[in-house]
């Protein structure tokens, strides 16, 4: 299980790559919770921290595309250094905002809108560094995998700096993790020598692909699926009377993630990459439905834990459709657009689990995840029964031989 990464990792630059990479993007699971305690800690209202974390987040899924389009027409070091310069004063000035309602809003705005976009740089970057799909195919894999690292870990680490020094150093640290990280992400040579193809001028960029708008939709009604179990978990906790038992359900779908990703990376598919995707995303609409039932704790762990299990597959899937089917010179800006599909989508999800939730029930609010899943599975549906056309213009080939 273990030799596609050992061989993976092994080749020239991928374990640096990985590890700067993802220590610039540990503020993504650190952000917002430092910036929710960071509010809290100046006396402002829930109401209001809500308000301006969400801000970052929209602002984030904002400047994602934009960056990712500067990115292939100018380069990774260039566009990474001002992006990660620029969000680091946002998140100076938020510190120096204090309990400005205003300027932390502004600042928090100008922190998410500059975030740089080190996932969809480090996706694209593949390619170039691993000479064939297979190795590529594990990159992916990992990368999805060790996302669930970021989200798990960052968090821990705000409450932890939080107790030591307090709200304002932590979200001082969640600073200099991403400078640091992308500093050293941008400095080997295949990152500075890194050119995108010569693309096609026009407004659209990546969405002119009917494949990657279709794929987006499904990949957002992913986010749905997330967002939802963010606010059933809370929910559902105060149906069983088990304190924190929200946080071992949202730790172990962090870890079947993980674990699910290693071995869908530790091991070659004959299905097609498509394929693969429209039966994990089958398989996990299965679990997440079999929640609307409210089944009793143990089996509330083990099915969250087994939608777990599918979530990275189908996130890796996508990362090599994408790669795929976005159109020339356009590549970092389809993955960017990526994060953004599914950082809207969890919104959503939160939103429409809250309201489901307030007004039919605890059993309404487990169907969001399940029926947002289920809906994704149906794009993919159409988007494998597109790919099987003969008059495509591109087709979607699979990550494995």
């Amino acid at each position: 299980m273990l030799a596609p990464y050992k061989d993976c990792l092994s080749r020239p630059h991928v374990t640096y790559l990985f590890a700067t990479n993802l220590l610039g993007r540990l503020p993504n699971g650190m952000a917002p919770l430092g910036i929710a305690l960071f509010l809290r800690s100046h006396g402002m209202g829930f109401g209001v921290v809500g308000g301006i974390t969400a801000l970052y987040g929209l602002s984030t899924a904002v400047g994602g595309p934009l960056l990712g389009r500067a990115v292939d027409r100018h380069g990774q070091p260039r566009v990474l250094w001002i992006s990660a310069v620029v969000s680091a004063a946002g998140f100076l000035a938020l510190i120096w905002a204090g309990g400005n309602t205003g300027a932390a809003a502004a600042a928090a705005a100008v922190a998410g809108l500059a975030s740089p976009p080190l996932e969809p740089c480090l996706r694209t970057l593949w390619p170039d560094v691993l000479d064939d799909k297979r190795a590529i195919a594990t990159a992916y894999a990992l990368d999805a995998a060790l996302q669930e690292v970021v989200f798990a870990a960052g968090p821990l680490f705000v409450v932890l700096i939080g107790w030591l020094a307090g709200p304002g150093p932590a979200l001082a640290v969640t600073t200099v993790a991403m400078v640091a990280g992308t500093l050293a992400y941008v400095s080997p040579e295949p990152v500075r020598r890194w050119r995108a193809e010569p693309r096609r001028p026009d407004w659209a960029g990546p969405l002119r692909s009917s494949m990657l708008r279709r794929l987006l939709v499904a990949l957002a009604c992913v986010g749905v699926g997330l967002g939802g179990l963010n606010i059933d978990t809370v929910a559902y906790q105060e149906h069983i009377g088990q304190s924190g038992l929200s946080g071992i359900l949202l730790g172990v779908n962090a870890a079947g993630a993980l674990i699910g990703g290693l071995i869908y990376g530790a091991r070659q598919w004959k299905a097609t990459t498509m394929r693969q995707l429209q039966v994990l995303l089958a398989c996990m609409a299965c679990c997440y439905l079999l929640l609307a039932l409210v089944p009793p704790p143990a089996v509330a762990i083990a099915l969250v834990f087994l939608a777990g299990l599918f979530l990275s597959p189908v996130l890796a899937c996508g990362f090599a459709i994408i790669g795929d089917v976005a159109p020339p010179g356009t590549a970092t800006e389809a993955f960017a657009w990526m994060v953004t599909a599914v950082l809207t989508g969890n919104a959503a999800g939160s939103s429409a689990a809250g309201v489901a939730e307030q007004h039919l029930g605890l059993w309404a609010s487990f169907l969001v995840p399940g029926l947002a899943a289920l809906a994704s599975a149906v794009v993919a549906l159409v988007l494998l029964r597109d790919a099987a056309q003969p008059s495509a213009t591109r087709s979607v080939k699979a990550t494995h031989p």
